[in-house]
């Protein structure tokens, strides 16, 4: 088939799939291909290394890369000091408390780089690329790695309770104010 056939034909399944919606699935499809190429250079690097692969991964270590891949996902696709990292593939639009930020995908007509805002943008997306970073650090590097990611969960730890704080700090103002 021809490149022009194939531009066609990828035309036609993307107004197929979404007819009242921009969905840039060439840029998926770029995105997908570079999570499979980082995962296929850890999983090379492992082979490489020798590094033993566990079996069954510790519950605490499993434990400790959920909090962390949280945390870490979070701090990338919304913390306001991270903007810079986002900013030429989101807009700001807004700041949602807690020193987040929510931001929109810009949209310049590249599907790439209009799938890589919604990555960065999304904290739920991106903890598939920063587990899969965490895991092969594992591996690789299991001390450095457990010693980052005990300092994200301390972070995140930090974040539930400065929440806790300043709801309870809330909760006695208005409770001051009822009692005048």
């Amino acid at each position: 088939m021809s490149d022009t056939g194939l531009r066609q034909k990828a035309a036609r399944l993307r107004r197929a799939y979404a007819p009242h919606e921009h969905r840039p699935l060439g840029g998926y499809l770029v995105a997908m291909g570079a999570y499979a190429g980082v995962t296929g250079a850890l999983a090379g690097l492992v082979k490489a290394t020798g590094r033993p692969v566990p079996e069954r991964p510790a519950p605490s270590d499993v434990v400790l890369l959920s909090i962390a891949t949280h945390k870490l996902s979070r701090l990338l696709s919304k913390d306001a000091v991270t903007s810079p990292l986002r900013a030429p593939f989101t807009r700001y639009d807004r700041p949602i408390g807690s020193g987040e930020v929510m931001e929109q995908v810009r949209d310049s007509g590249s599907p790439t780089r209009h799938a890589i805002g919604e990555l960065l943008s999304c904290p739920f997306c991106l903890a598939v690329w920063v587990a899969t970073g965490l895991t092969g650090g594992l591996v690789l590097a299991p001390r450095l790695t457990r010693l980052v990611a005990t300092a994200l969960t301390a972070v995140a730890a930090s974040d539930f309770l400065q929440m806790a704080y300043a709801t309870a700090q809330q909760a006695a103002e208005g409770a001051h104010h009822d009692d005048d």
